[in-house]
C-alpha cells in the first residue's frame, strides 16, 4: 500500500468497507439480469480506495465486504463470496495499479478501461467453471450464455462502475483530505477537470441505457 497501515488508514479502509456494503444493500432495488446477475456499485467504491491507498487496499476491502455479504444477506454462500472477490479484484486491482503509476486523467482512464476488460474476461472464464455448480445447471447451458449474457453484462457493469469512479473520486478524496484522513496531493497533475466530469457523465448515461436495454426496460 502507498501509505503505511496506520490507525488512520485502517479507519478509512473500514469506512470504505461500510460504504461498499451499503451500496450492495441499495443495489437490491435493481432488477437482476437473467434472474441471477445483479449490478452492484460497490466496485466503484473499492476502486476509489485503491486509487488512494494502492492495489492491495482493493483486495482488503473486497475480501472484507464480500465476507460480510456472505454471512449476512447472500444466498450463494462460498460460491458467491469467491465470485465477488474475483470479479471485484479483476476490475479494481489493475485500475488502481495503473493509476498509482500514472496519477493523471489519462492514467485513470487507462486503468479503468483495463479493469473493465480484465474483469469481463475473468468472469467469462469463472462463470464457465463455477456457475454450473451453484446453479445446478449443465455446463453446456452456461457455455451458451457466455457471449450473450455474461460478457455483455460484465462489460456494462464494468462501464457503469468505471464512470461512477471517475465522477466520485475527486469529491471523495477532497472530503477525506479536508478531514485530515488522507494526505494532500504532492502536485495538481491529477486534478479532474469539468470537461472530464462531463465526459464521465456521458459514459455513465450510456451504460445506464445499455443496462436498461439488457433488463428489457427500453
Amino acid at each position: 500500500m502507498k501509505e503505511k497501515l496506520s490507525p488512520r488508514t485502517v479507519a478509512v479502509l473500514a469506512m470504505f468497507v461500510a460504504l461498499s456494503f451499503v451500496s450492495v444493500l441499495l443495489s437490491k432495488v435493481i432488477p437482476n439480469v437473467a434472474g441471477f446477475l445483479s449490478y452492484e456499485p460497490k466496485d466503484a467504491v473499492i476502486v476509489i480506495a485503491g486509487f488512494i491507498f494502492g492495489p492491495f487496499a482493493c483486495v482488503i476491502v473486497s475480501v472484507l465486504v464480500s465476507l460480510i455479504e456472505m454471512v449476512s444477506i447472500s444466498t450463494t454462500g462460498v460460491y458467491g463470496f469467491l465470485m465477488n472477490v474475483v470479479s471485484t479484484c479483476a476490475f479494481a486491482v489493475p485500475a488502481a495499479w495503473l493509476y498509482q503509476k500514472n496519477r493523471t486523467q489519462k492514467g485513470a482512464l487507462l486503468g479503468l478501461g483495463l479493469g473493465v476488460l480484465l474483469m469481463a474476461l475473468c468472469m467469462v472464464i469463472w462463470n464457465y467453471i463455477i456457475t454450473p455448480y451453484y446453479m445446478g445447471v449443465p455446463r453446456e447451458t452456461v457455455a451458451g450464455m457466455l457471449a450473450t449474457v455474461f460478457l455483455p453484462f460484465n462489460l456494462i457493469k464494468g462501464g457503469l462502475n468505471a464512470a461512477l469512479t471517475l465522477l466520485l473520486y475527486k469529491p471523495v478524496v477532497t472530503a477525506l483530505r479536508r478531514a485530515g484522513l488522507v494526505a494532500e496531493a504532492k502536485s495538481g497533475k491529477g486534478r479532474f477537470s469539468l470537461g472530464f466530469t462531463l465526459f464521465a457523465l456521458a459514459v455513465l448515461l450510456t451504460f445506464v441505457l445499455l443496462l436498461l436495454v439488457m433488463l428489457g426496460v427500453i
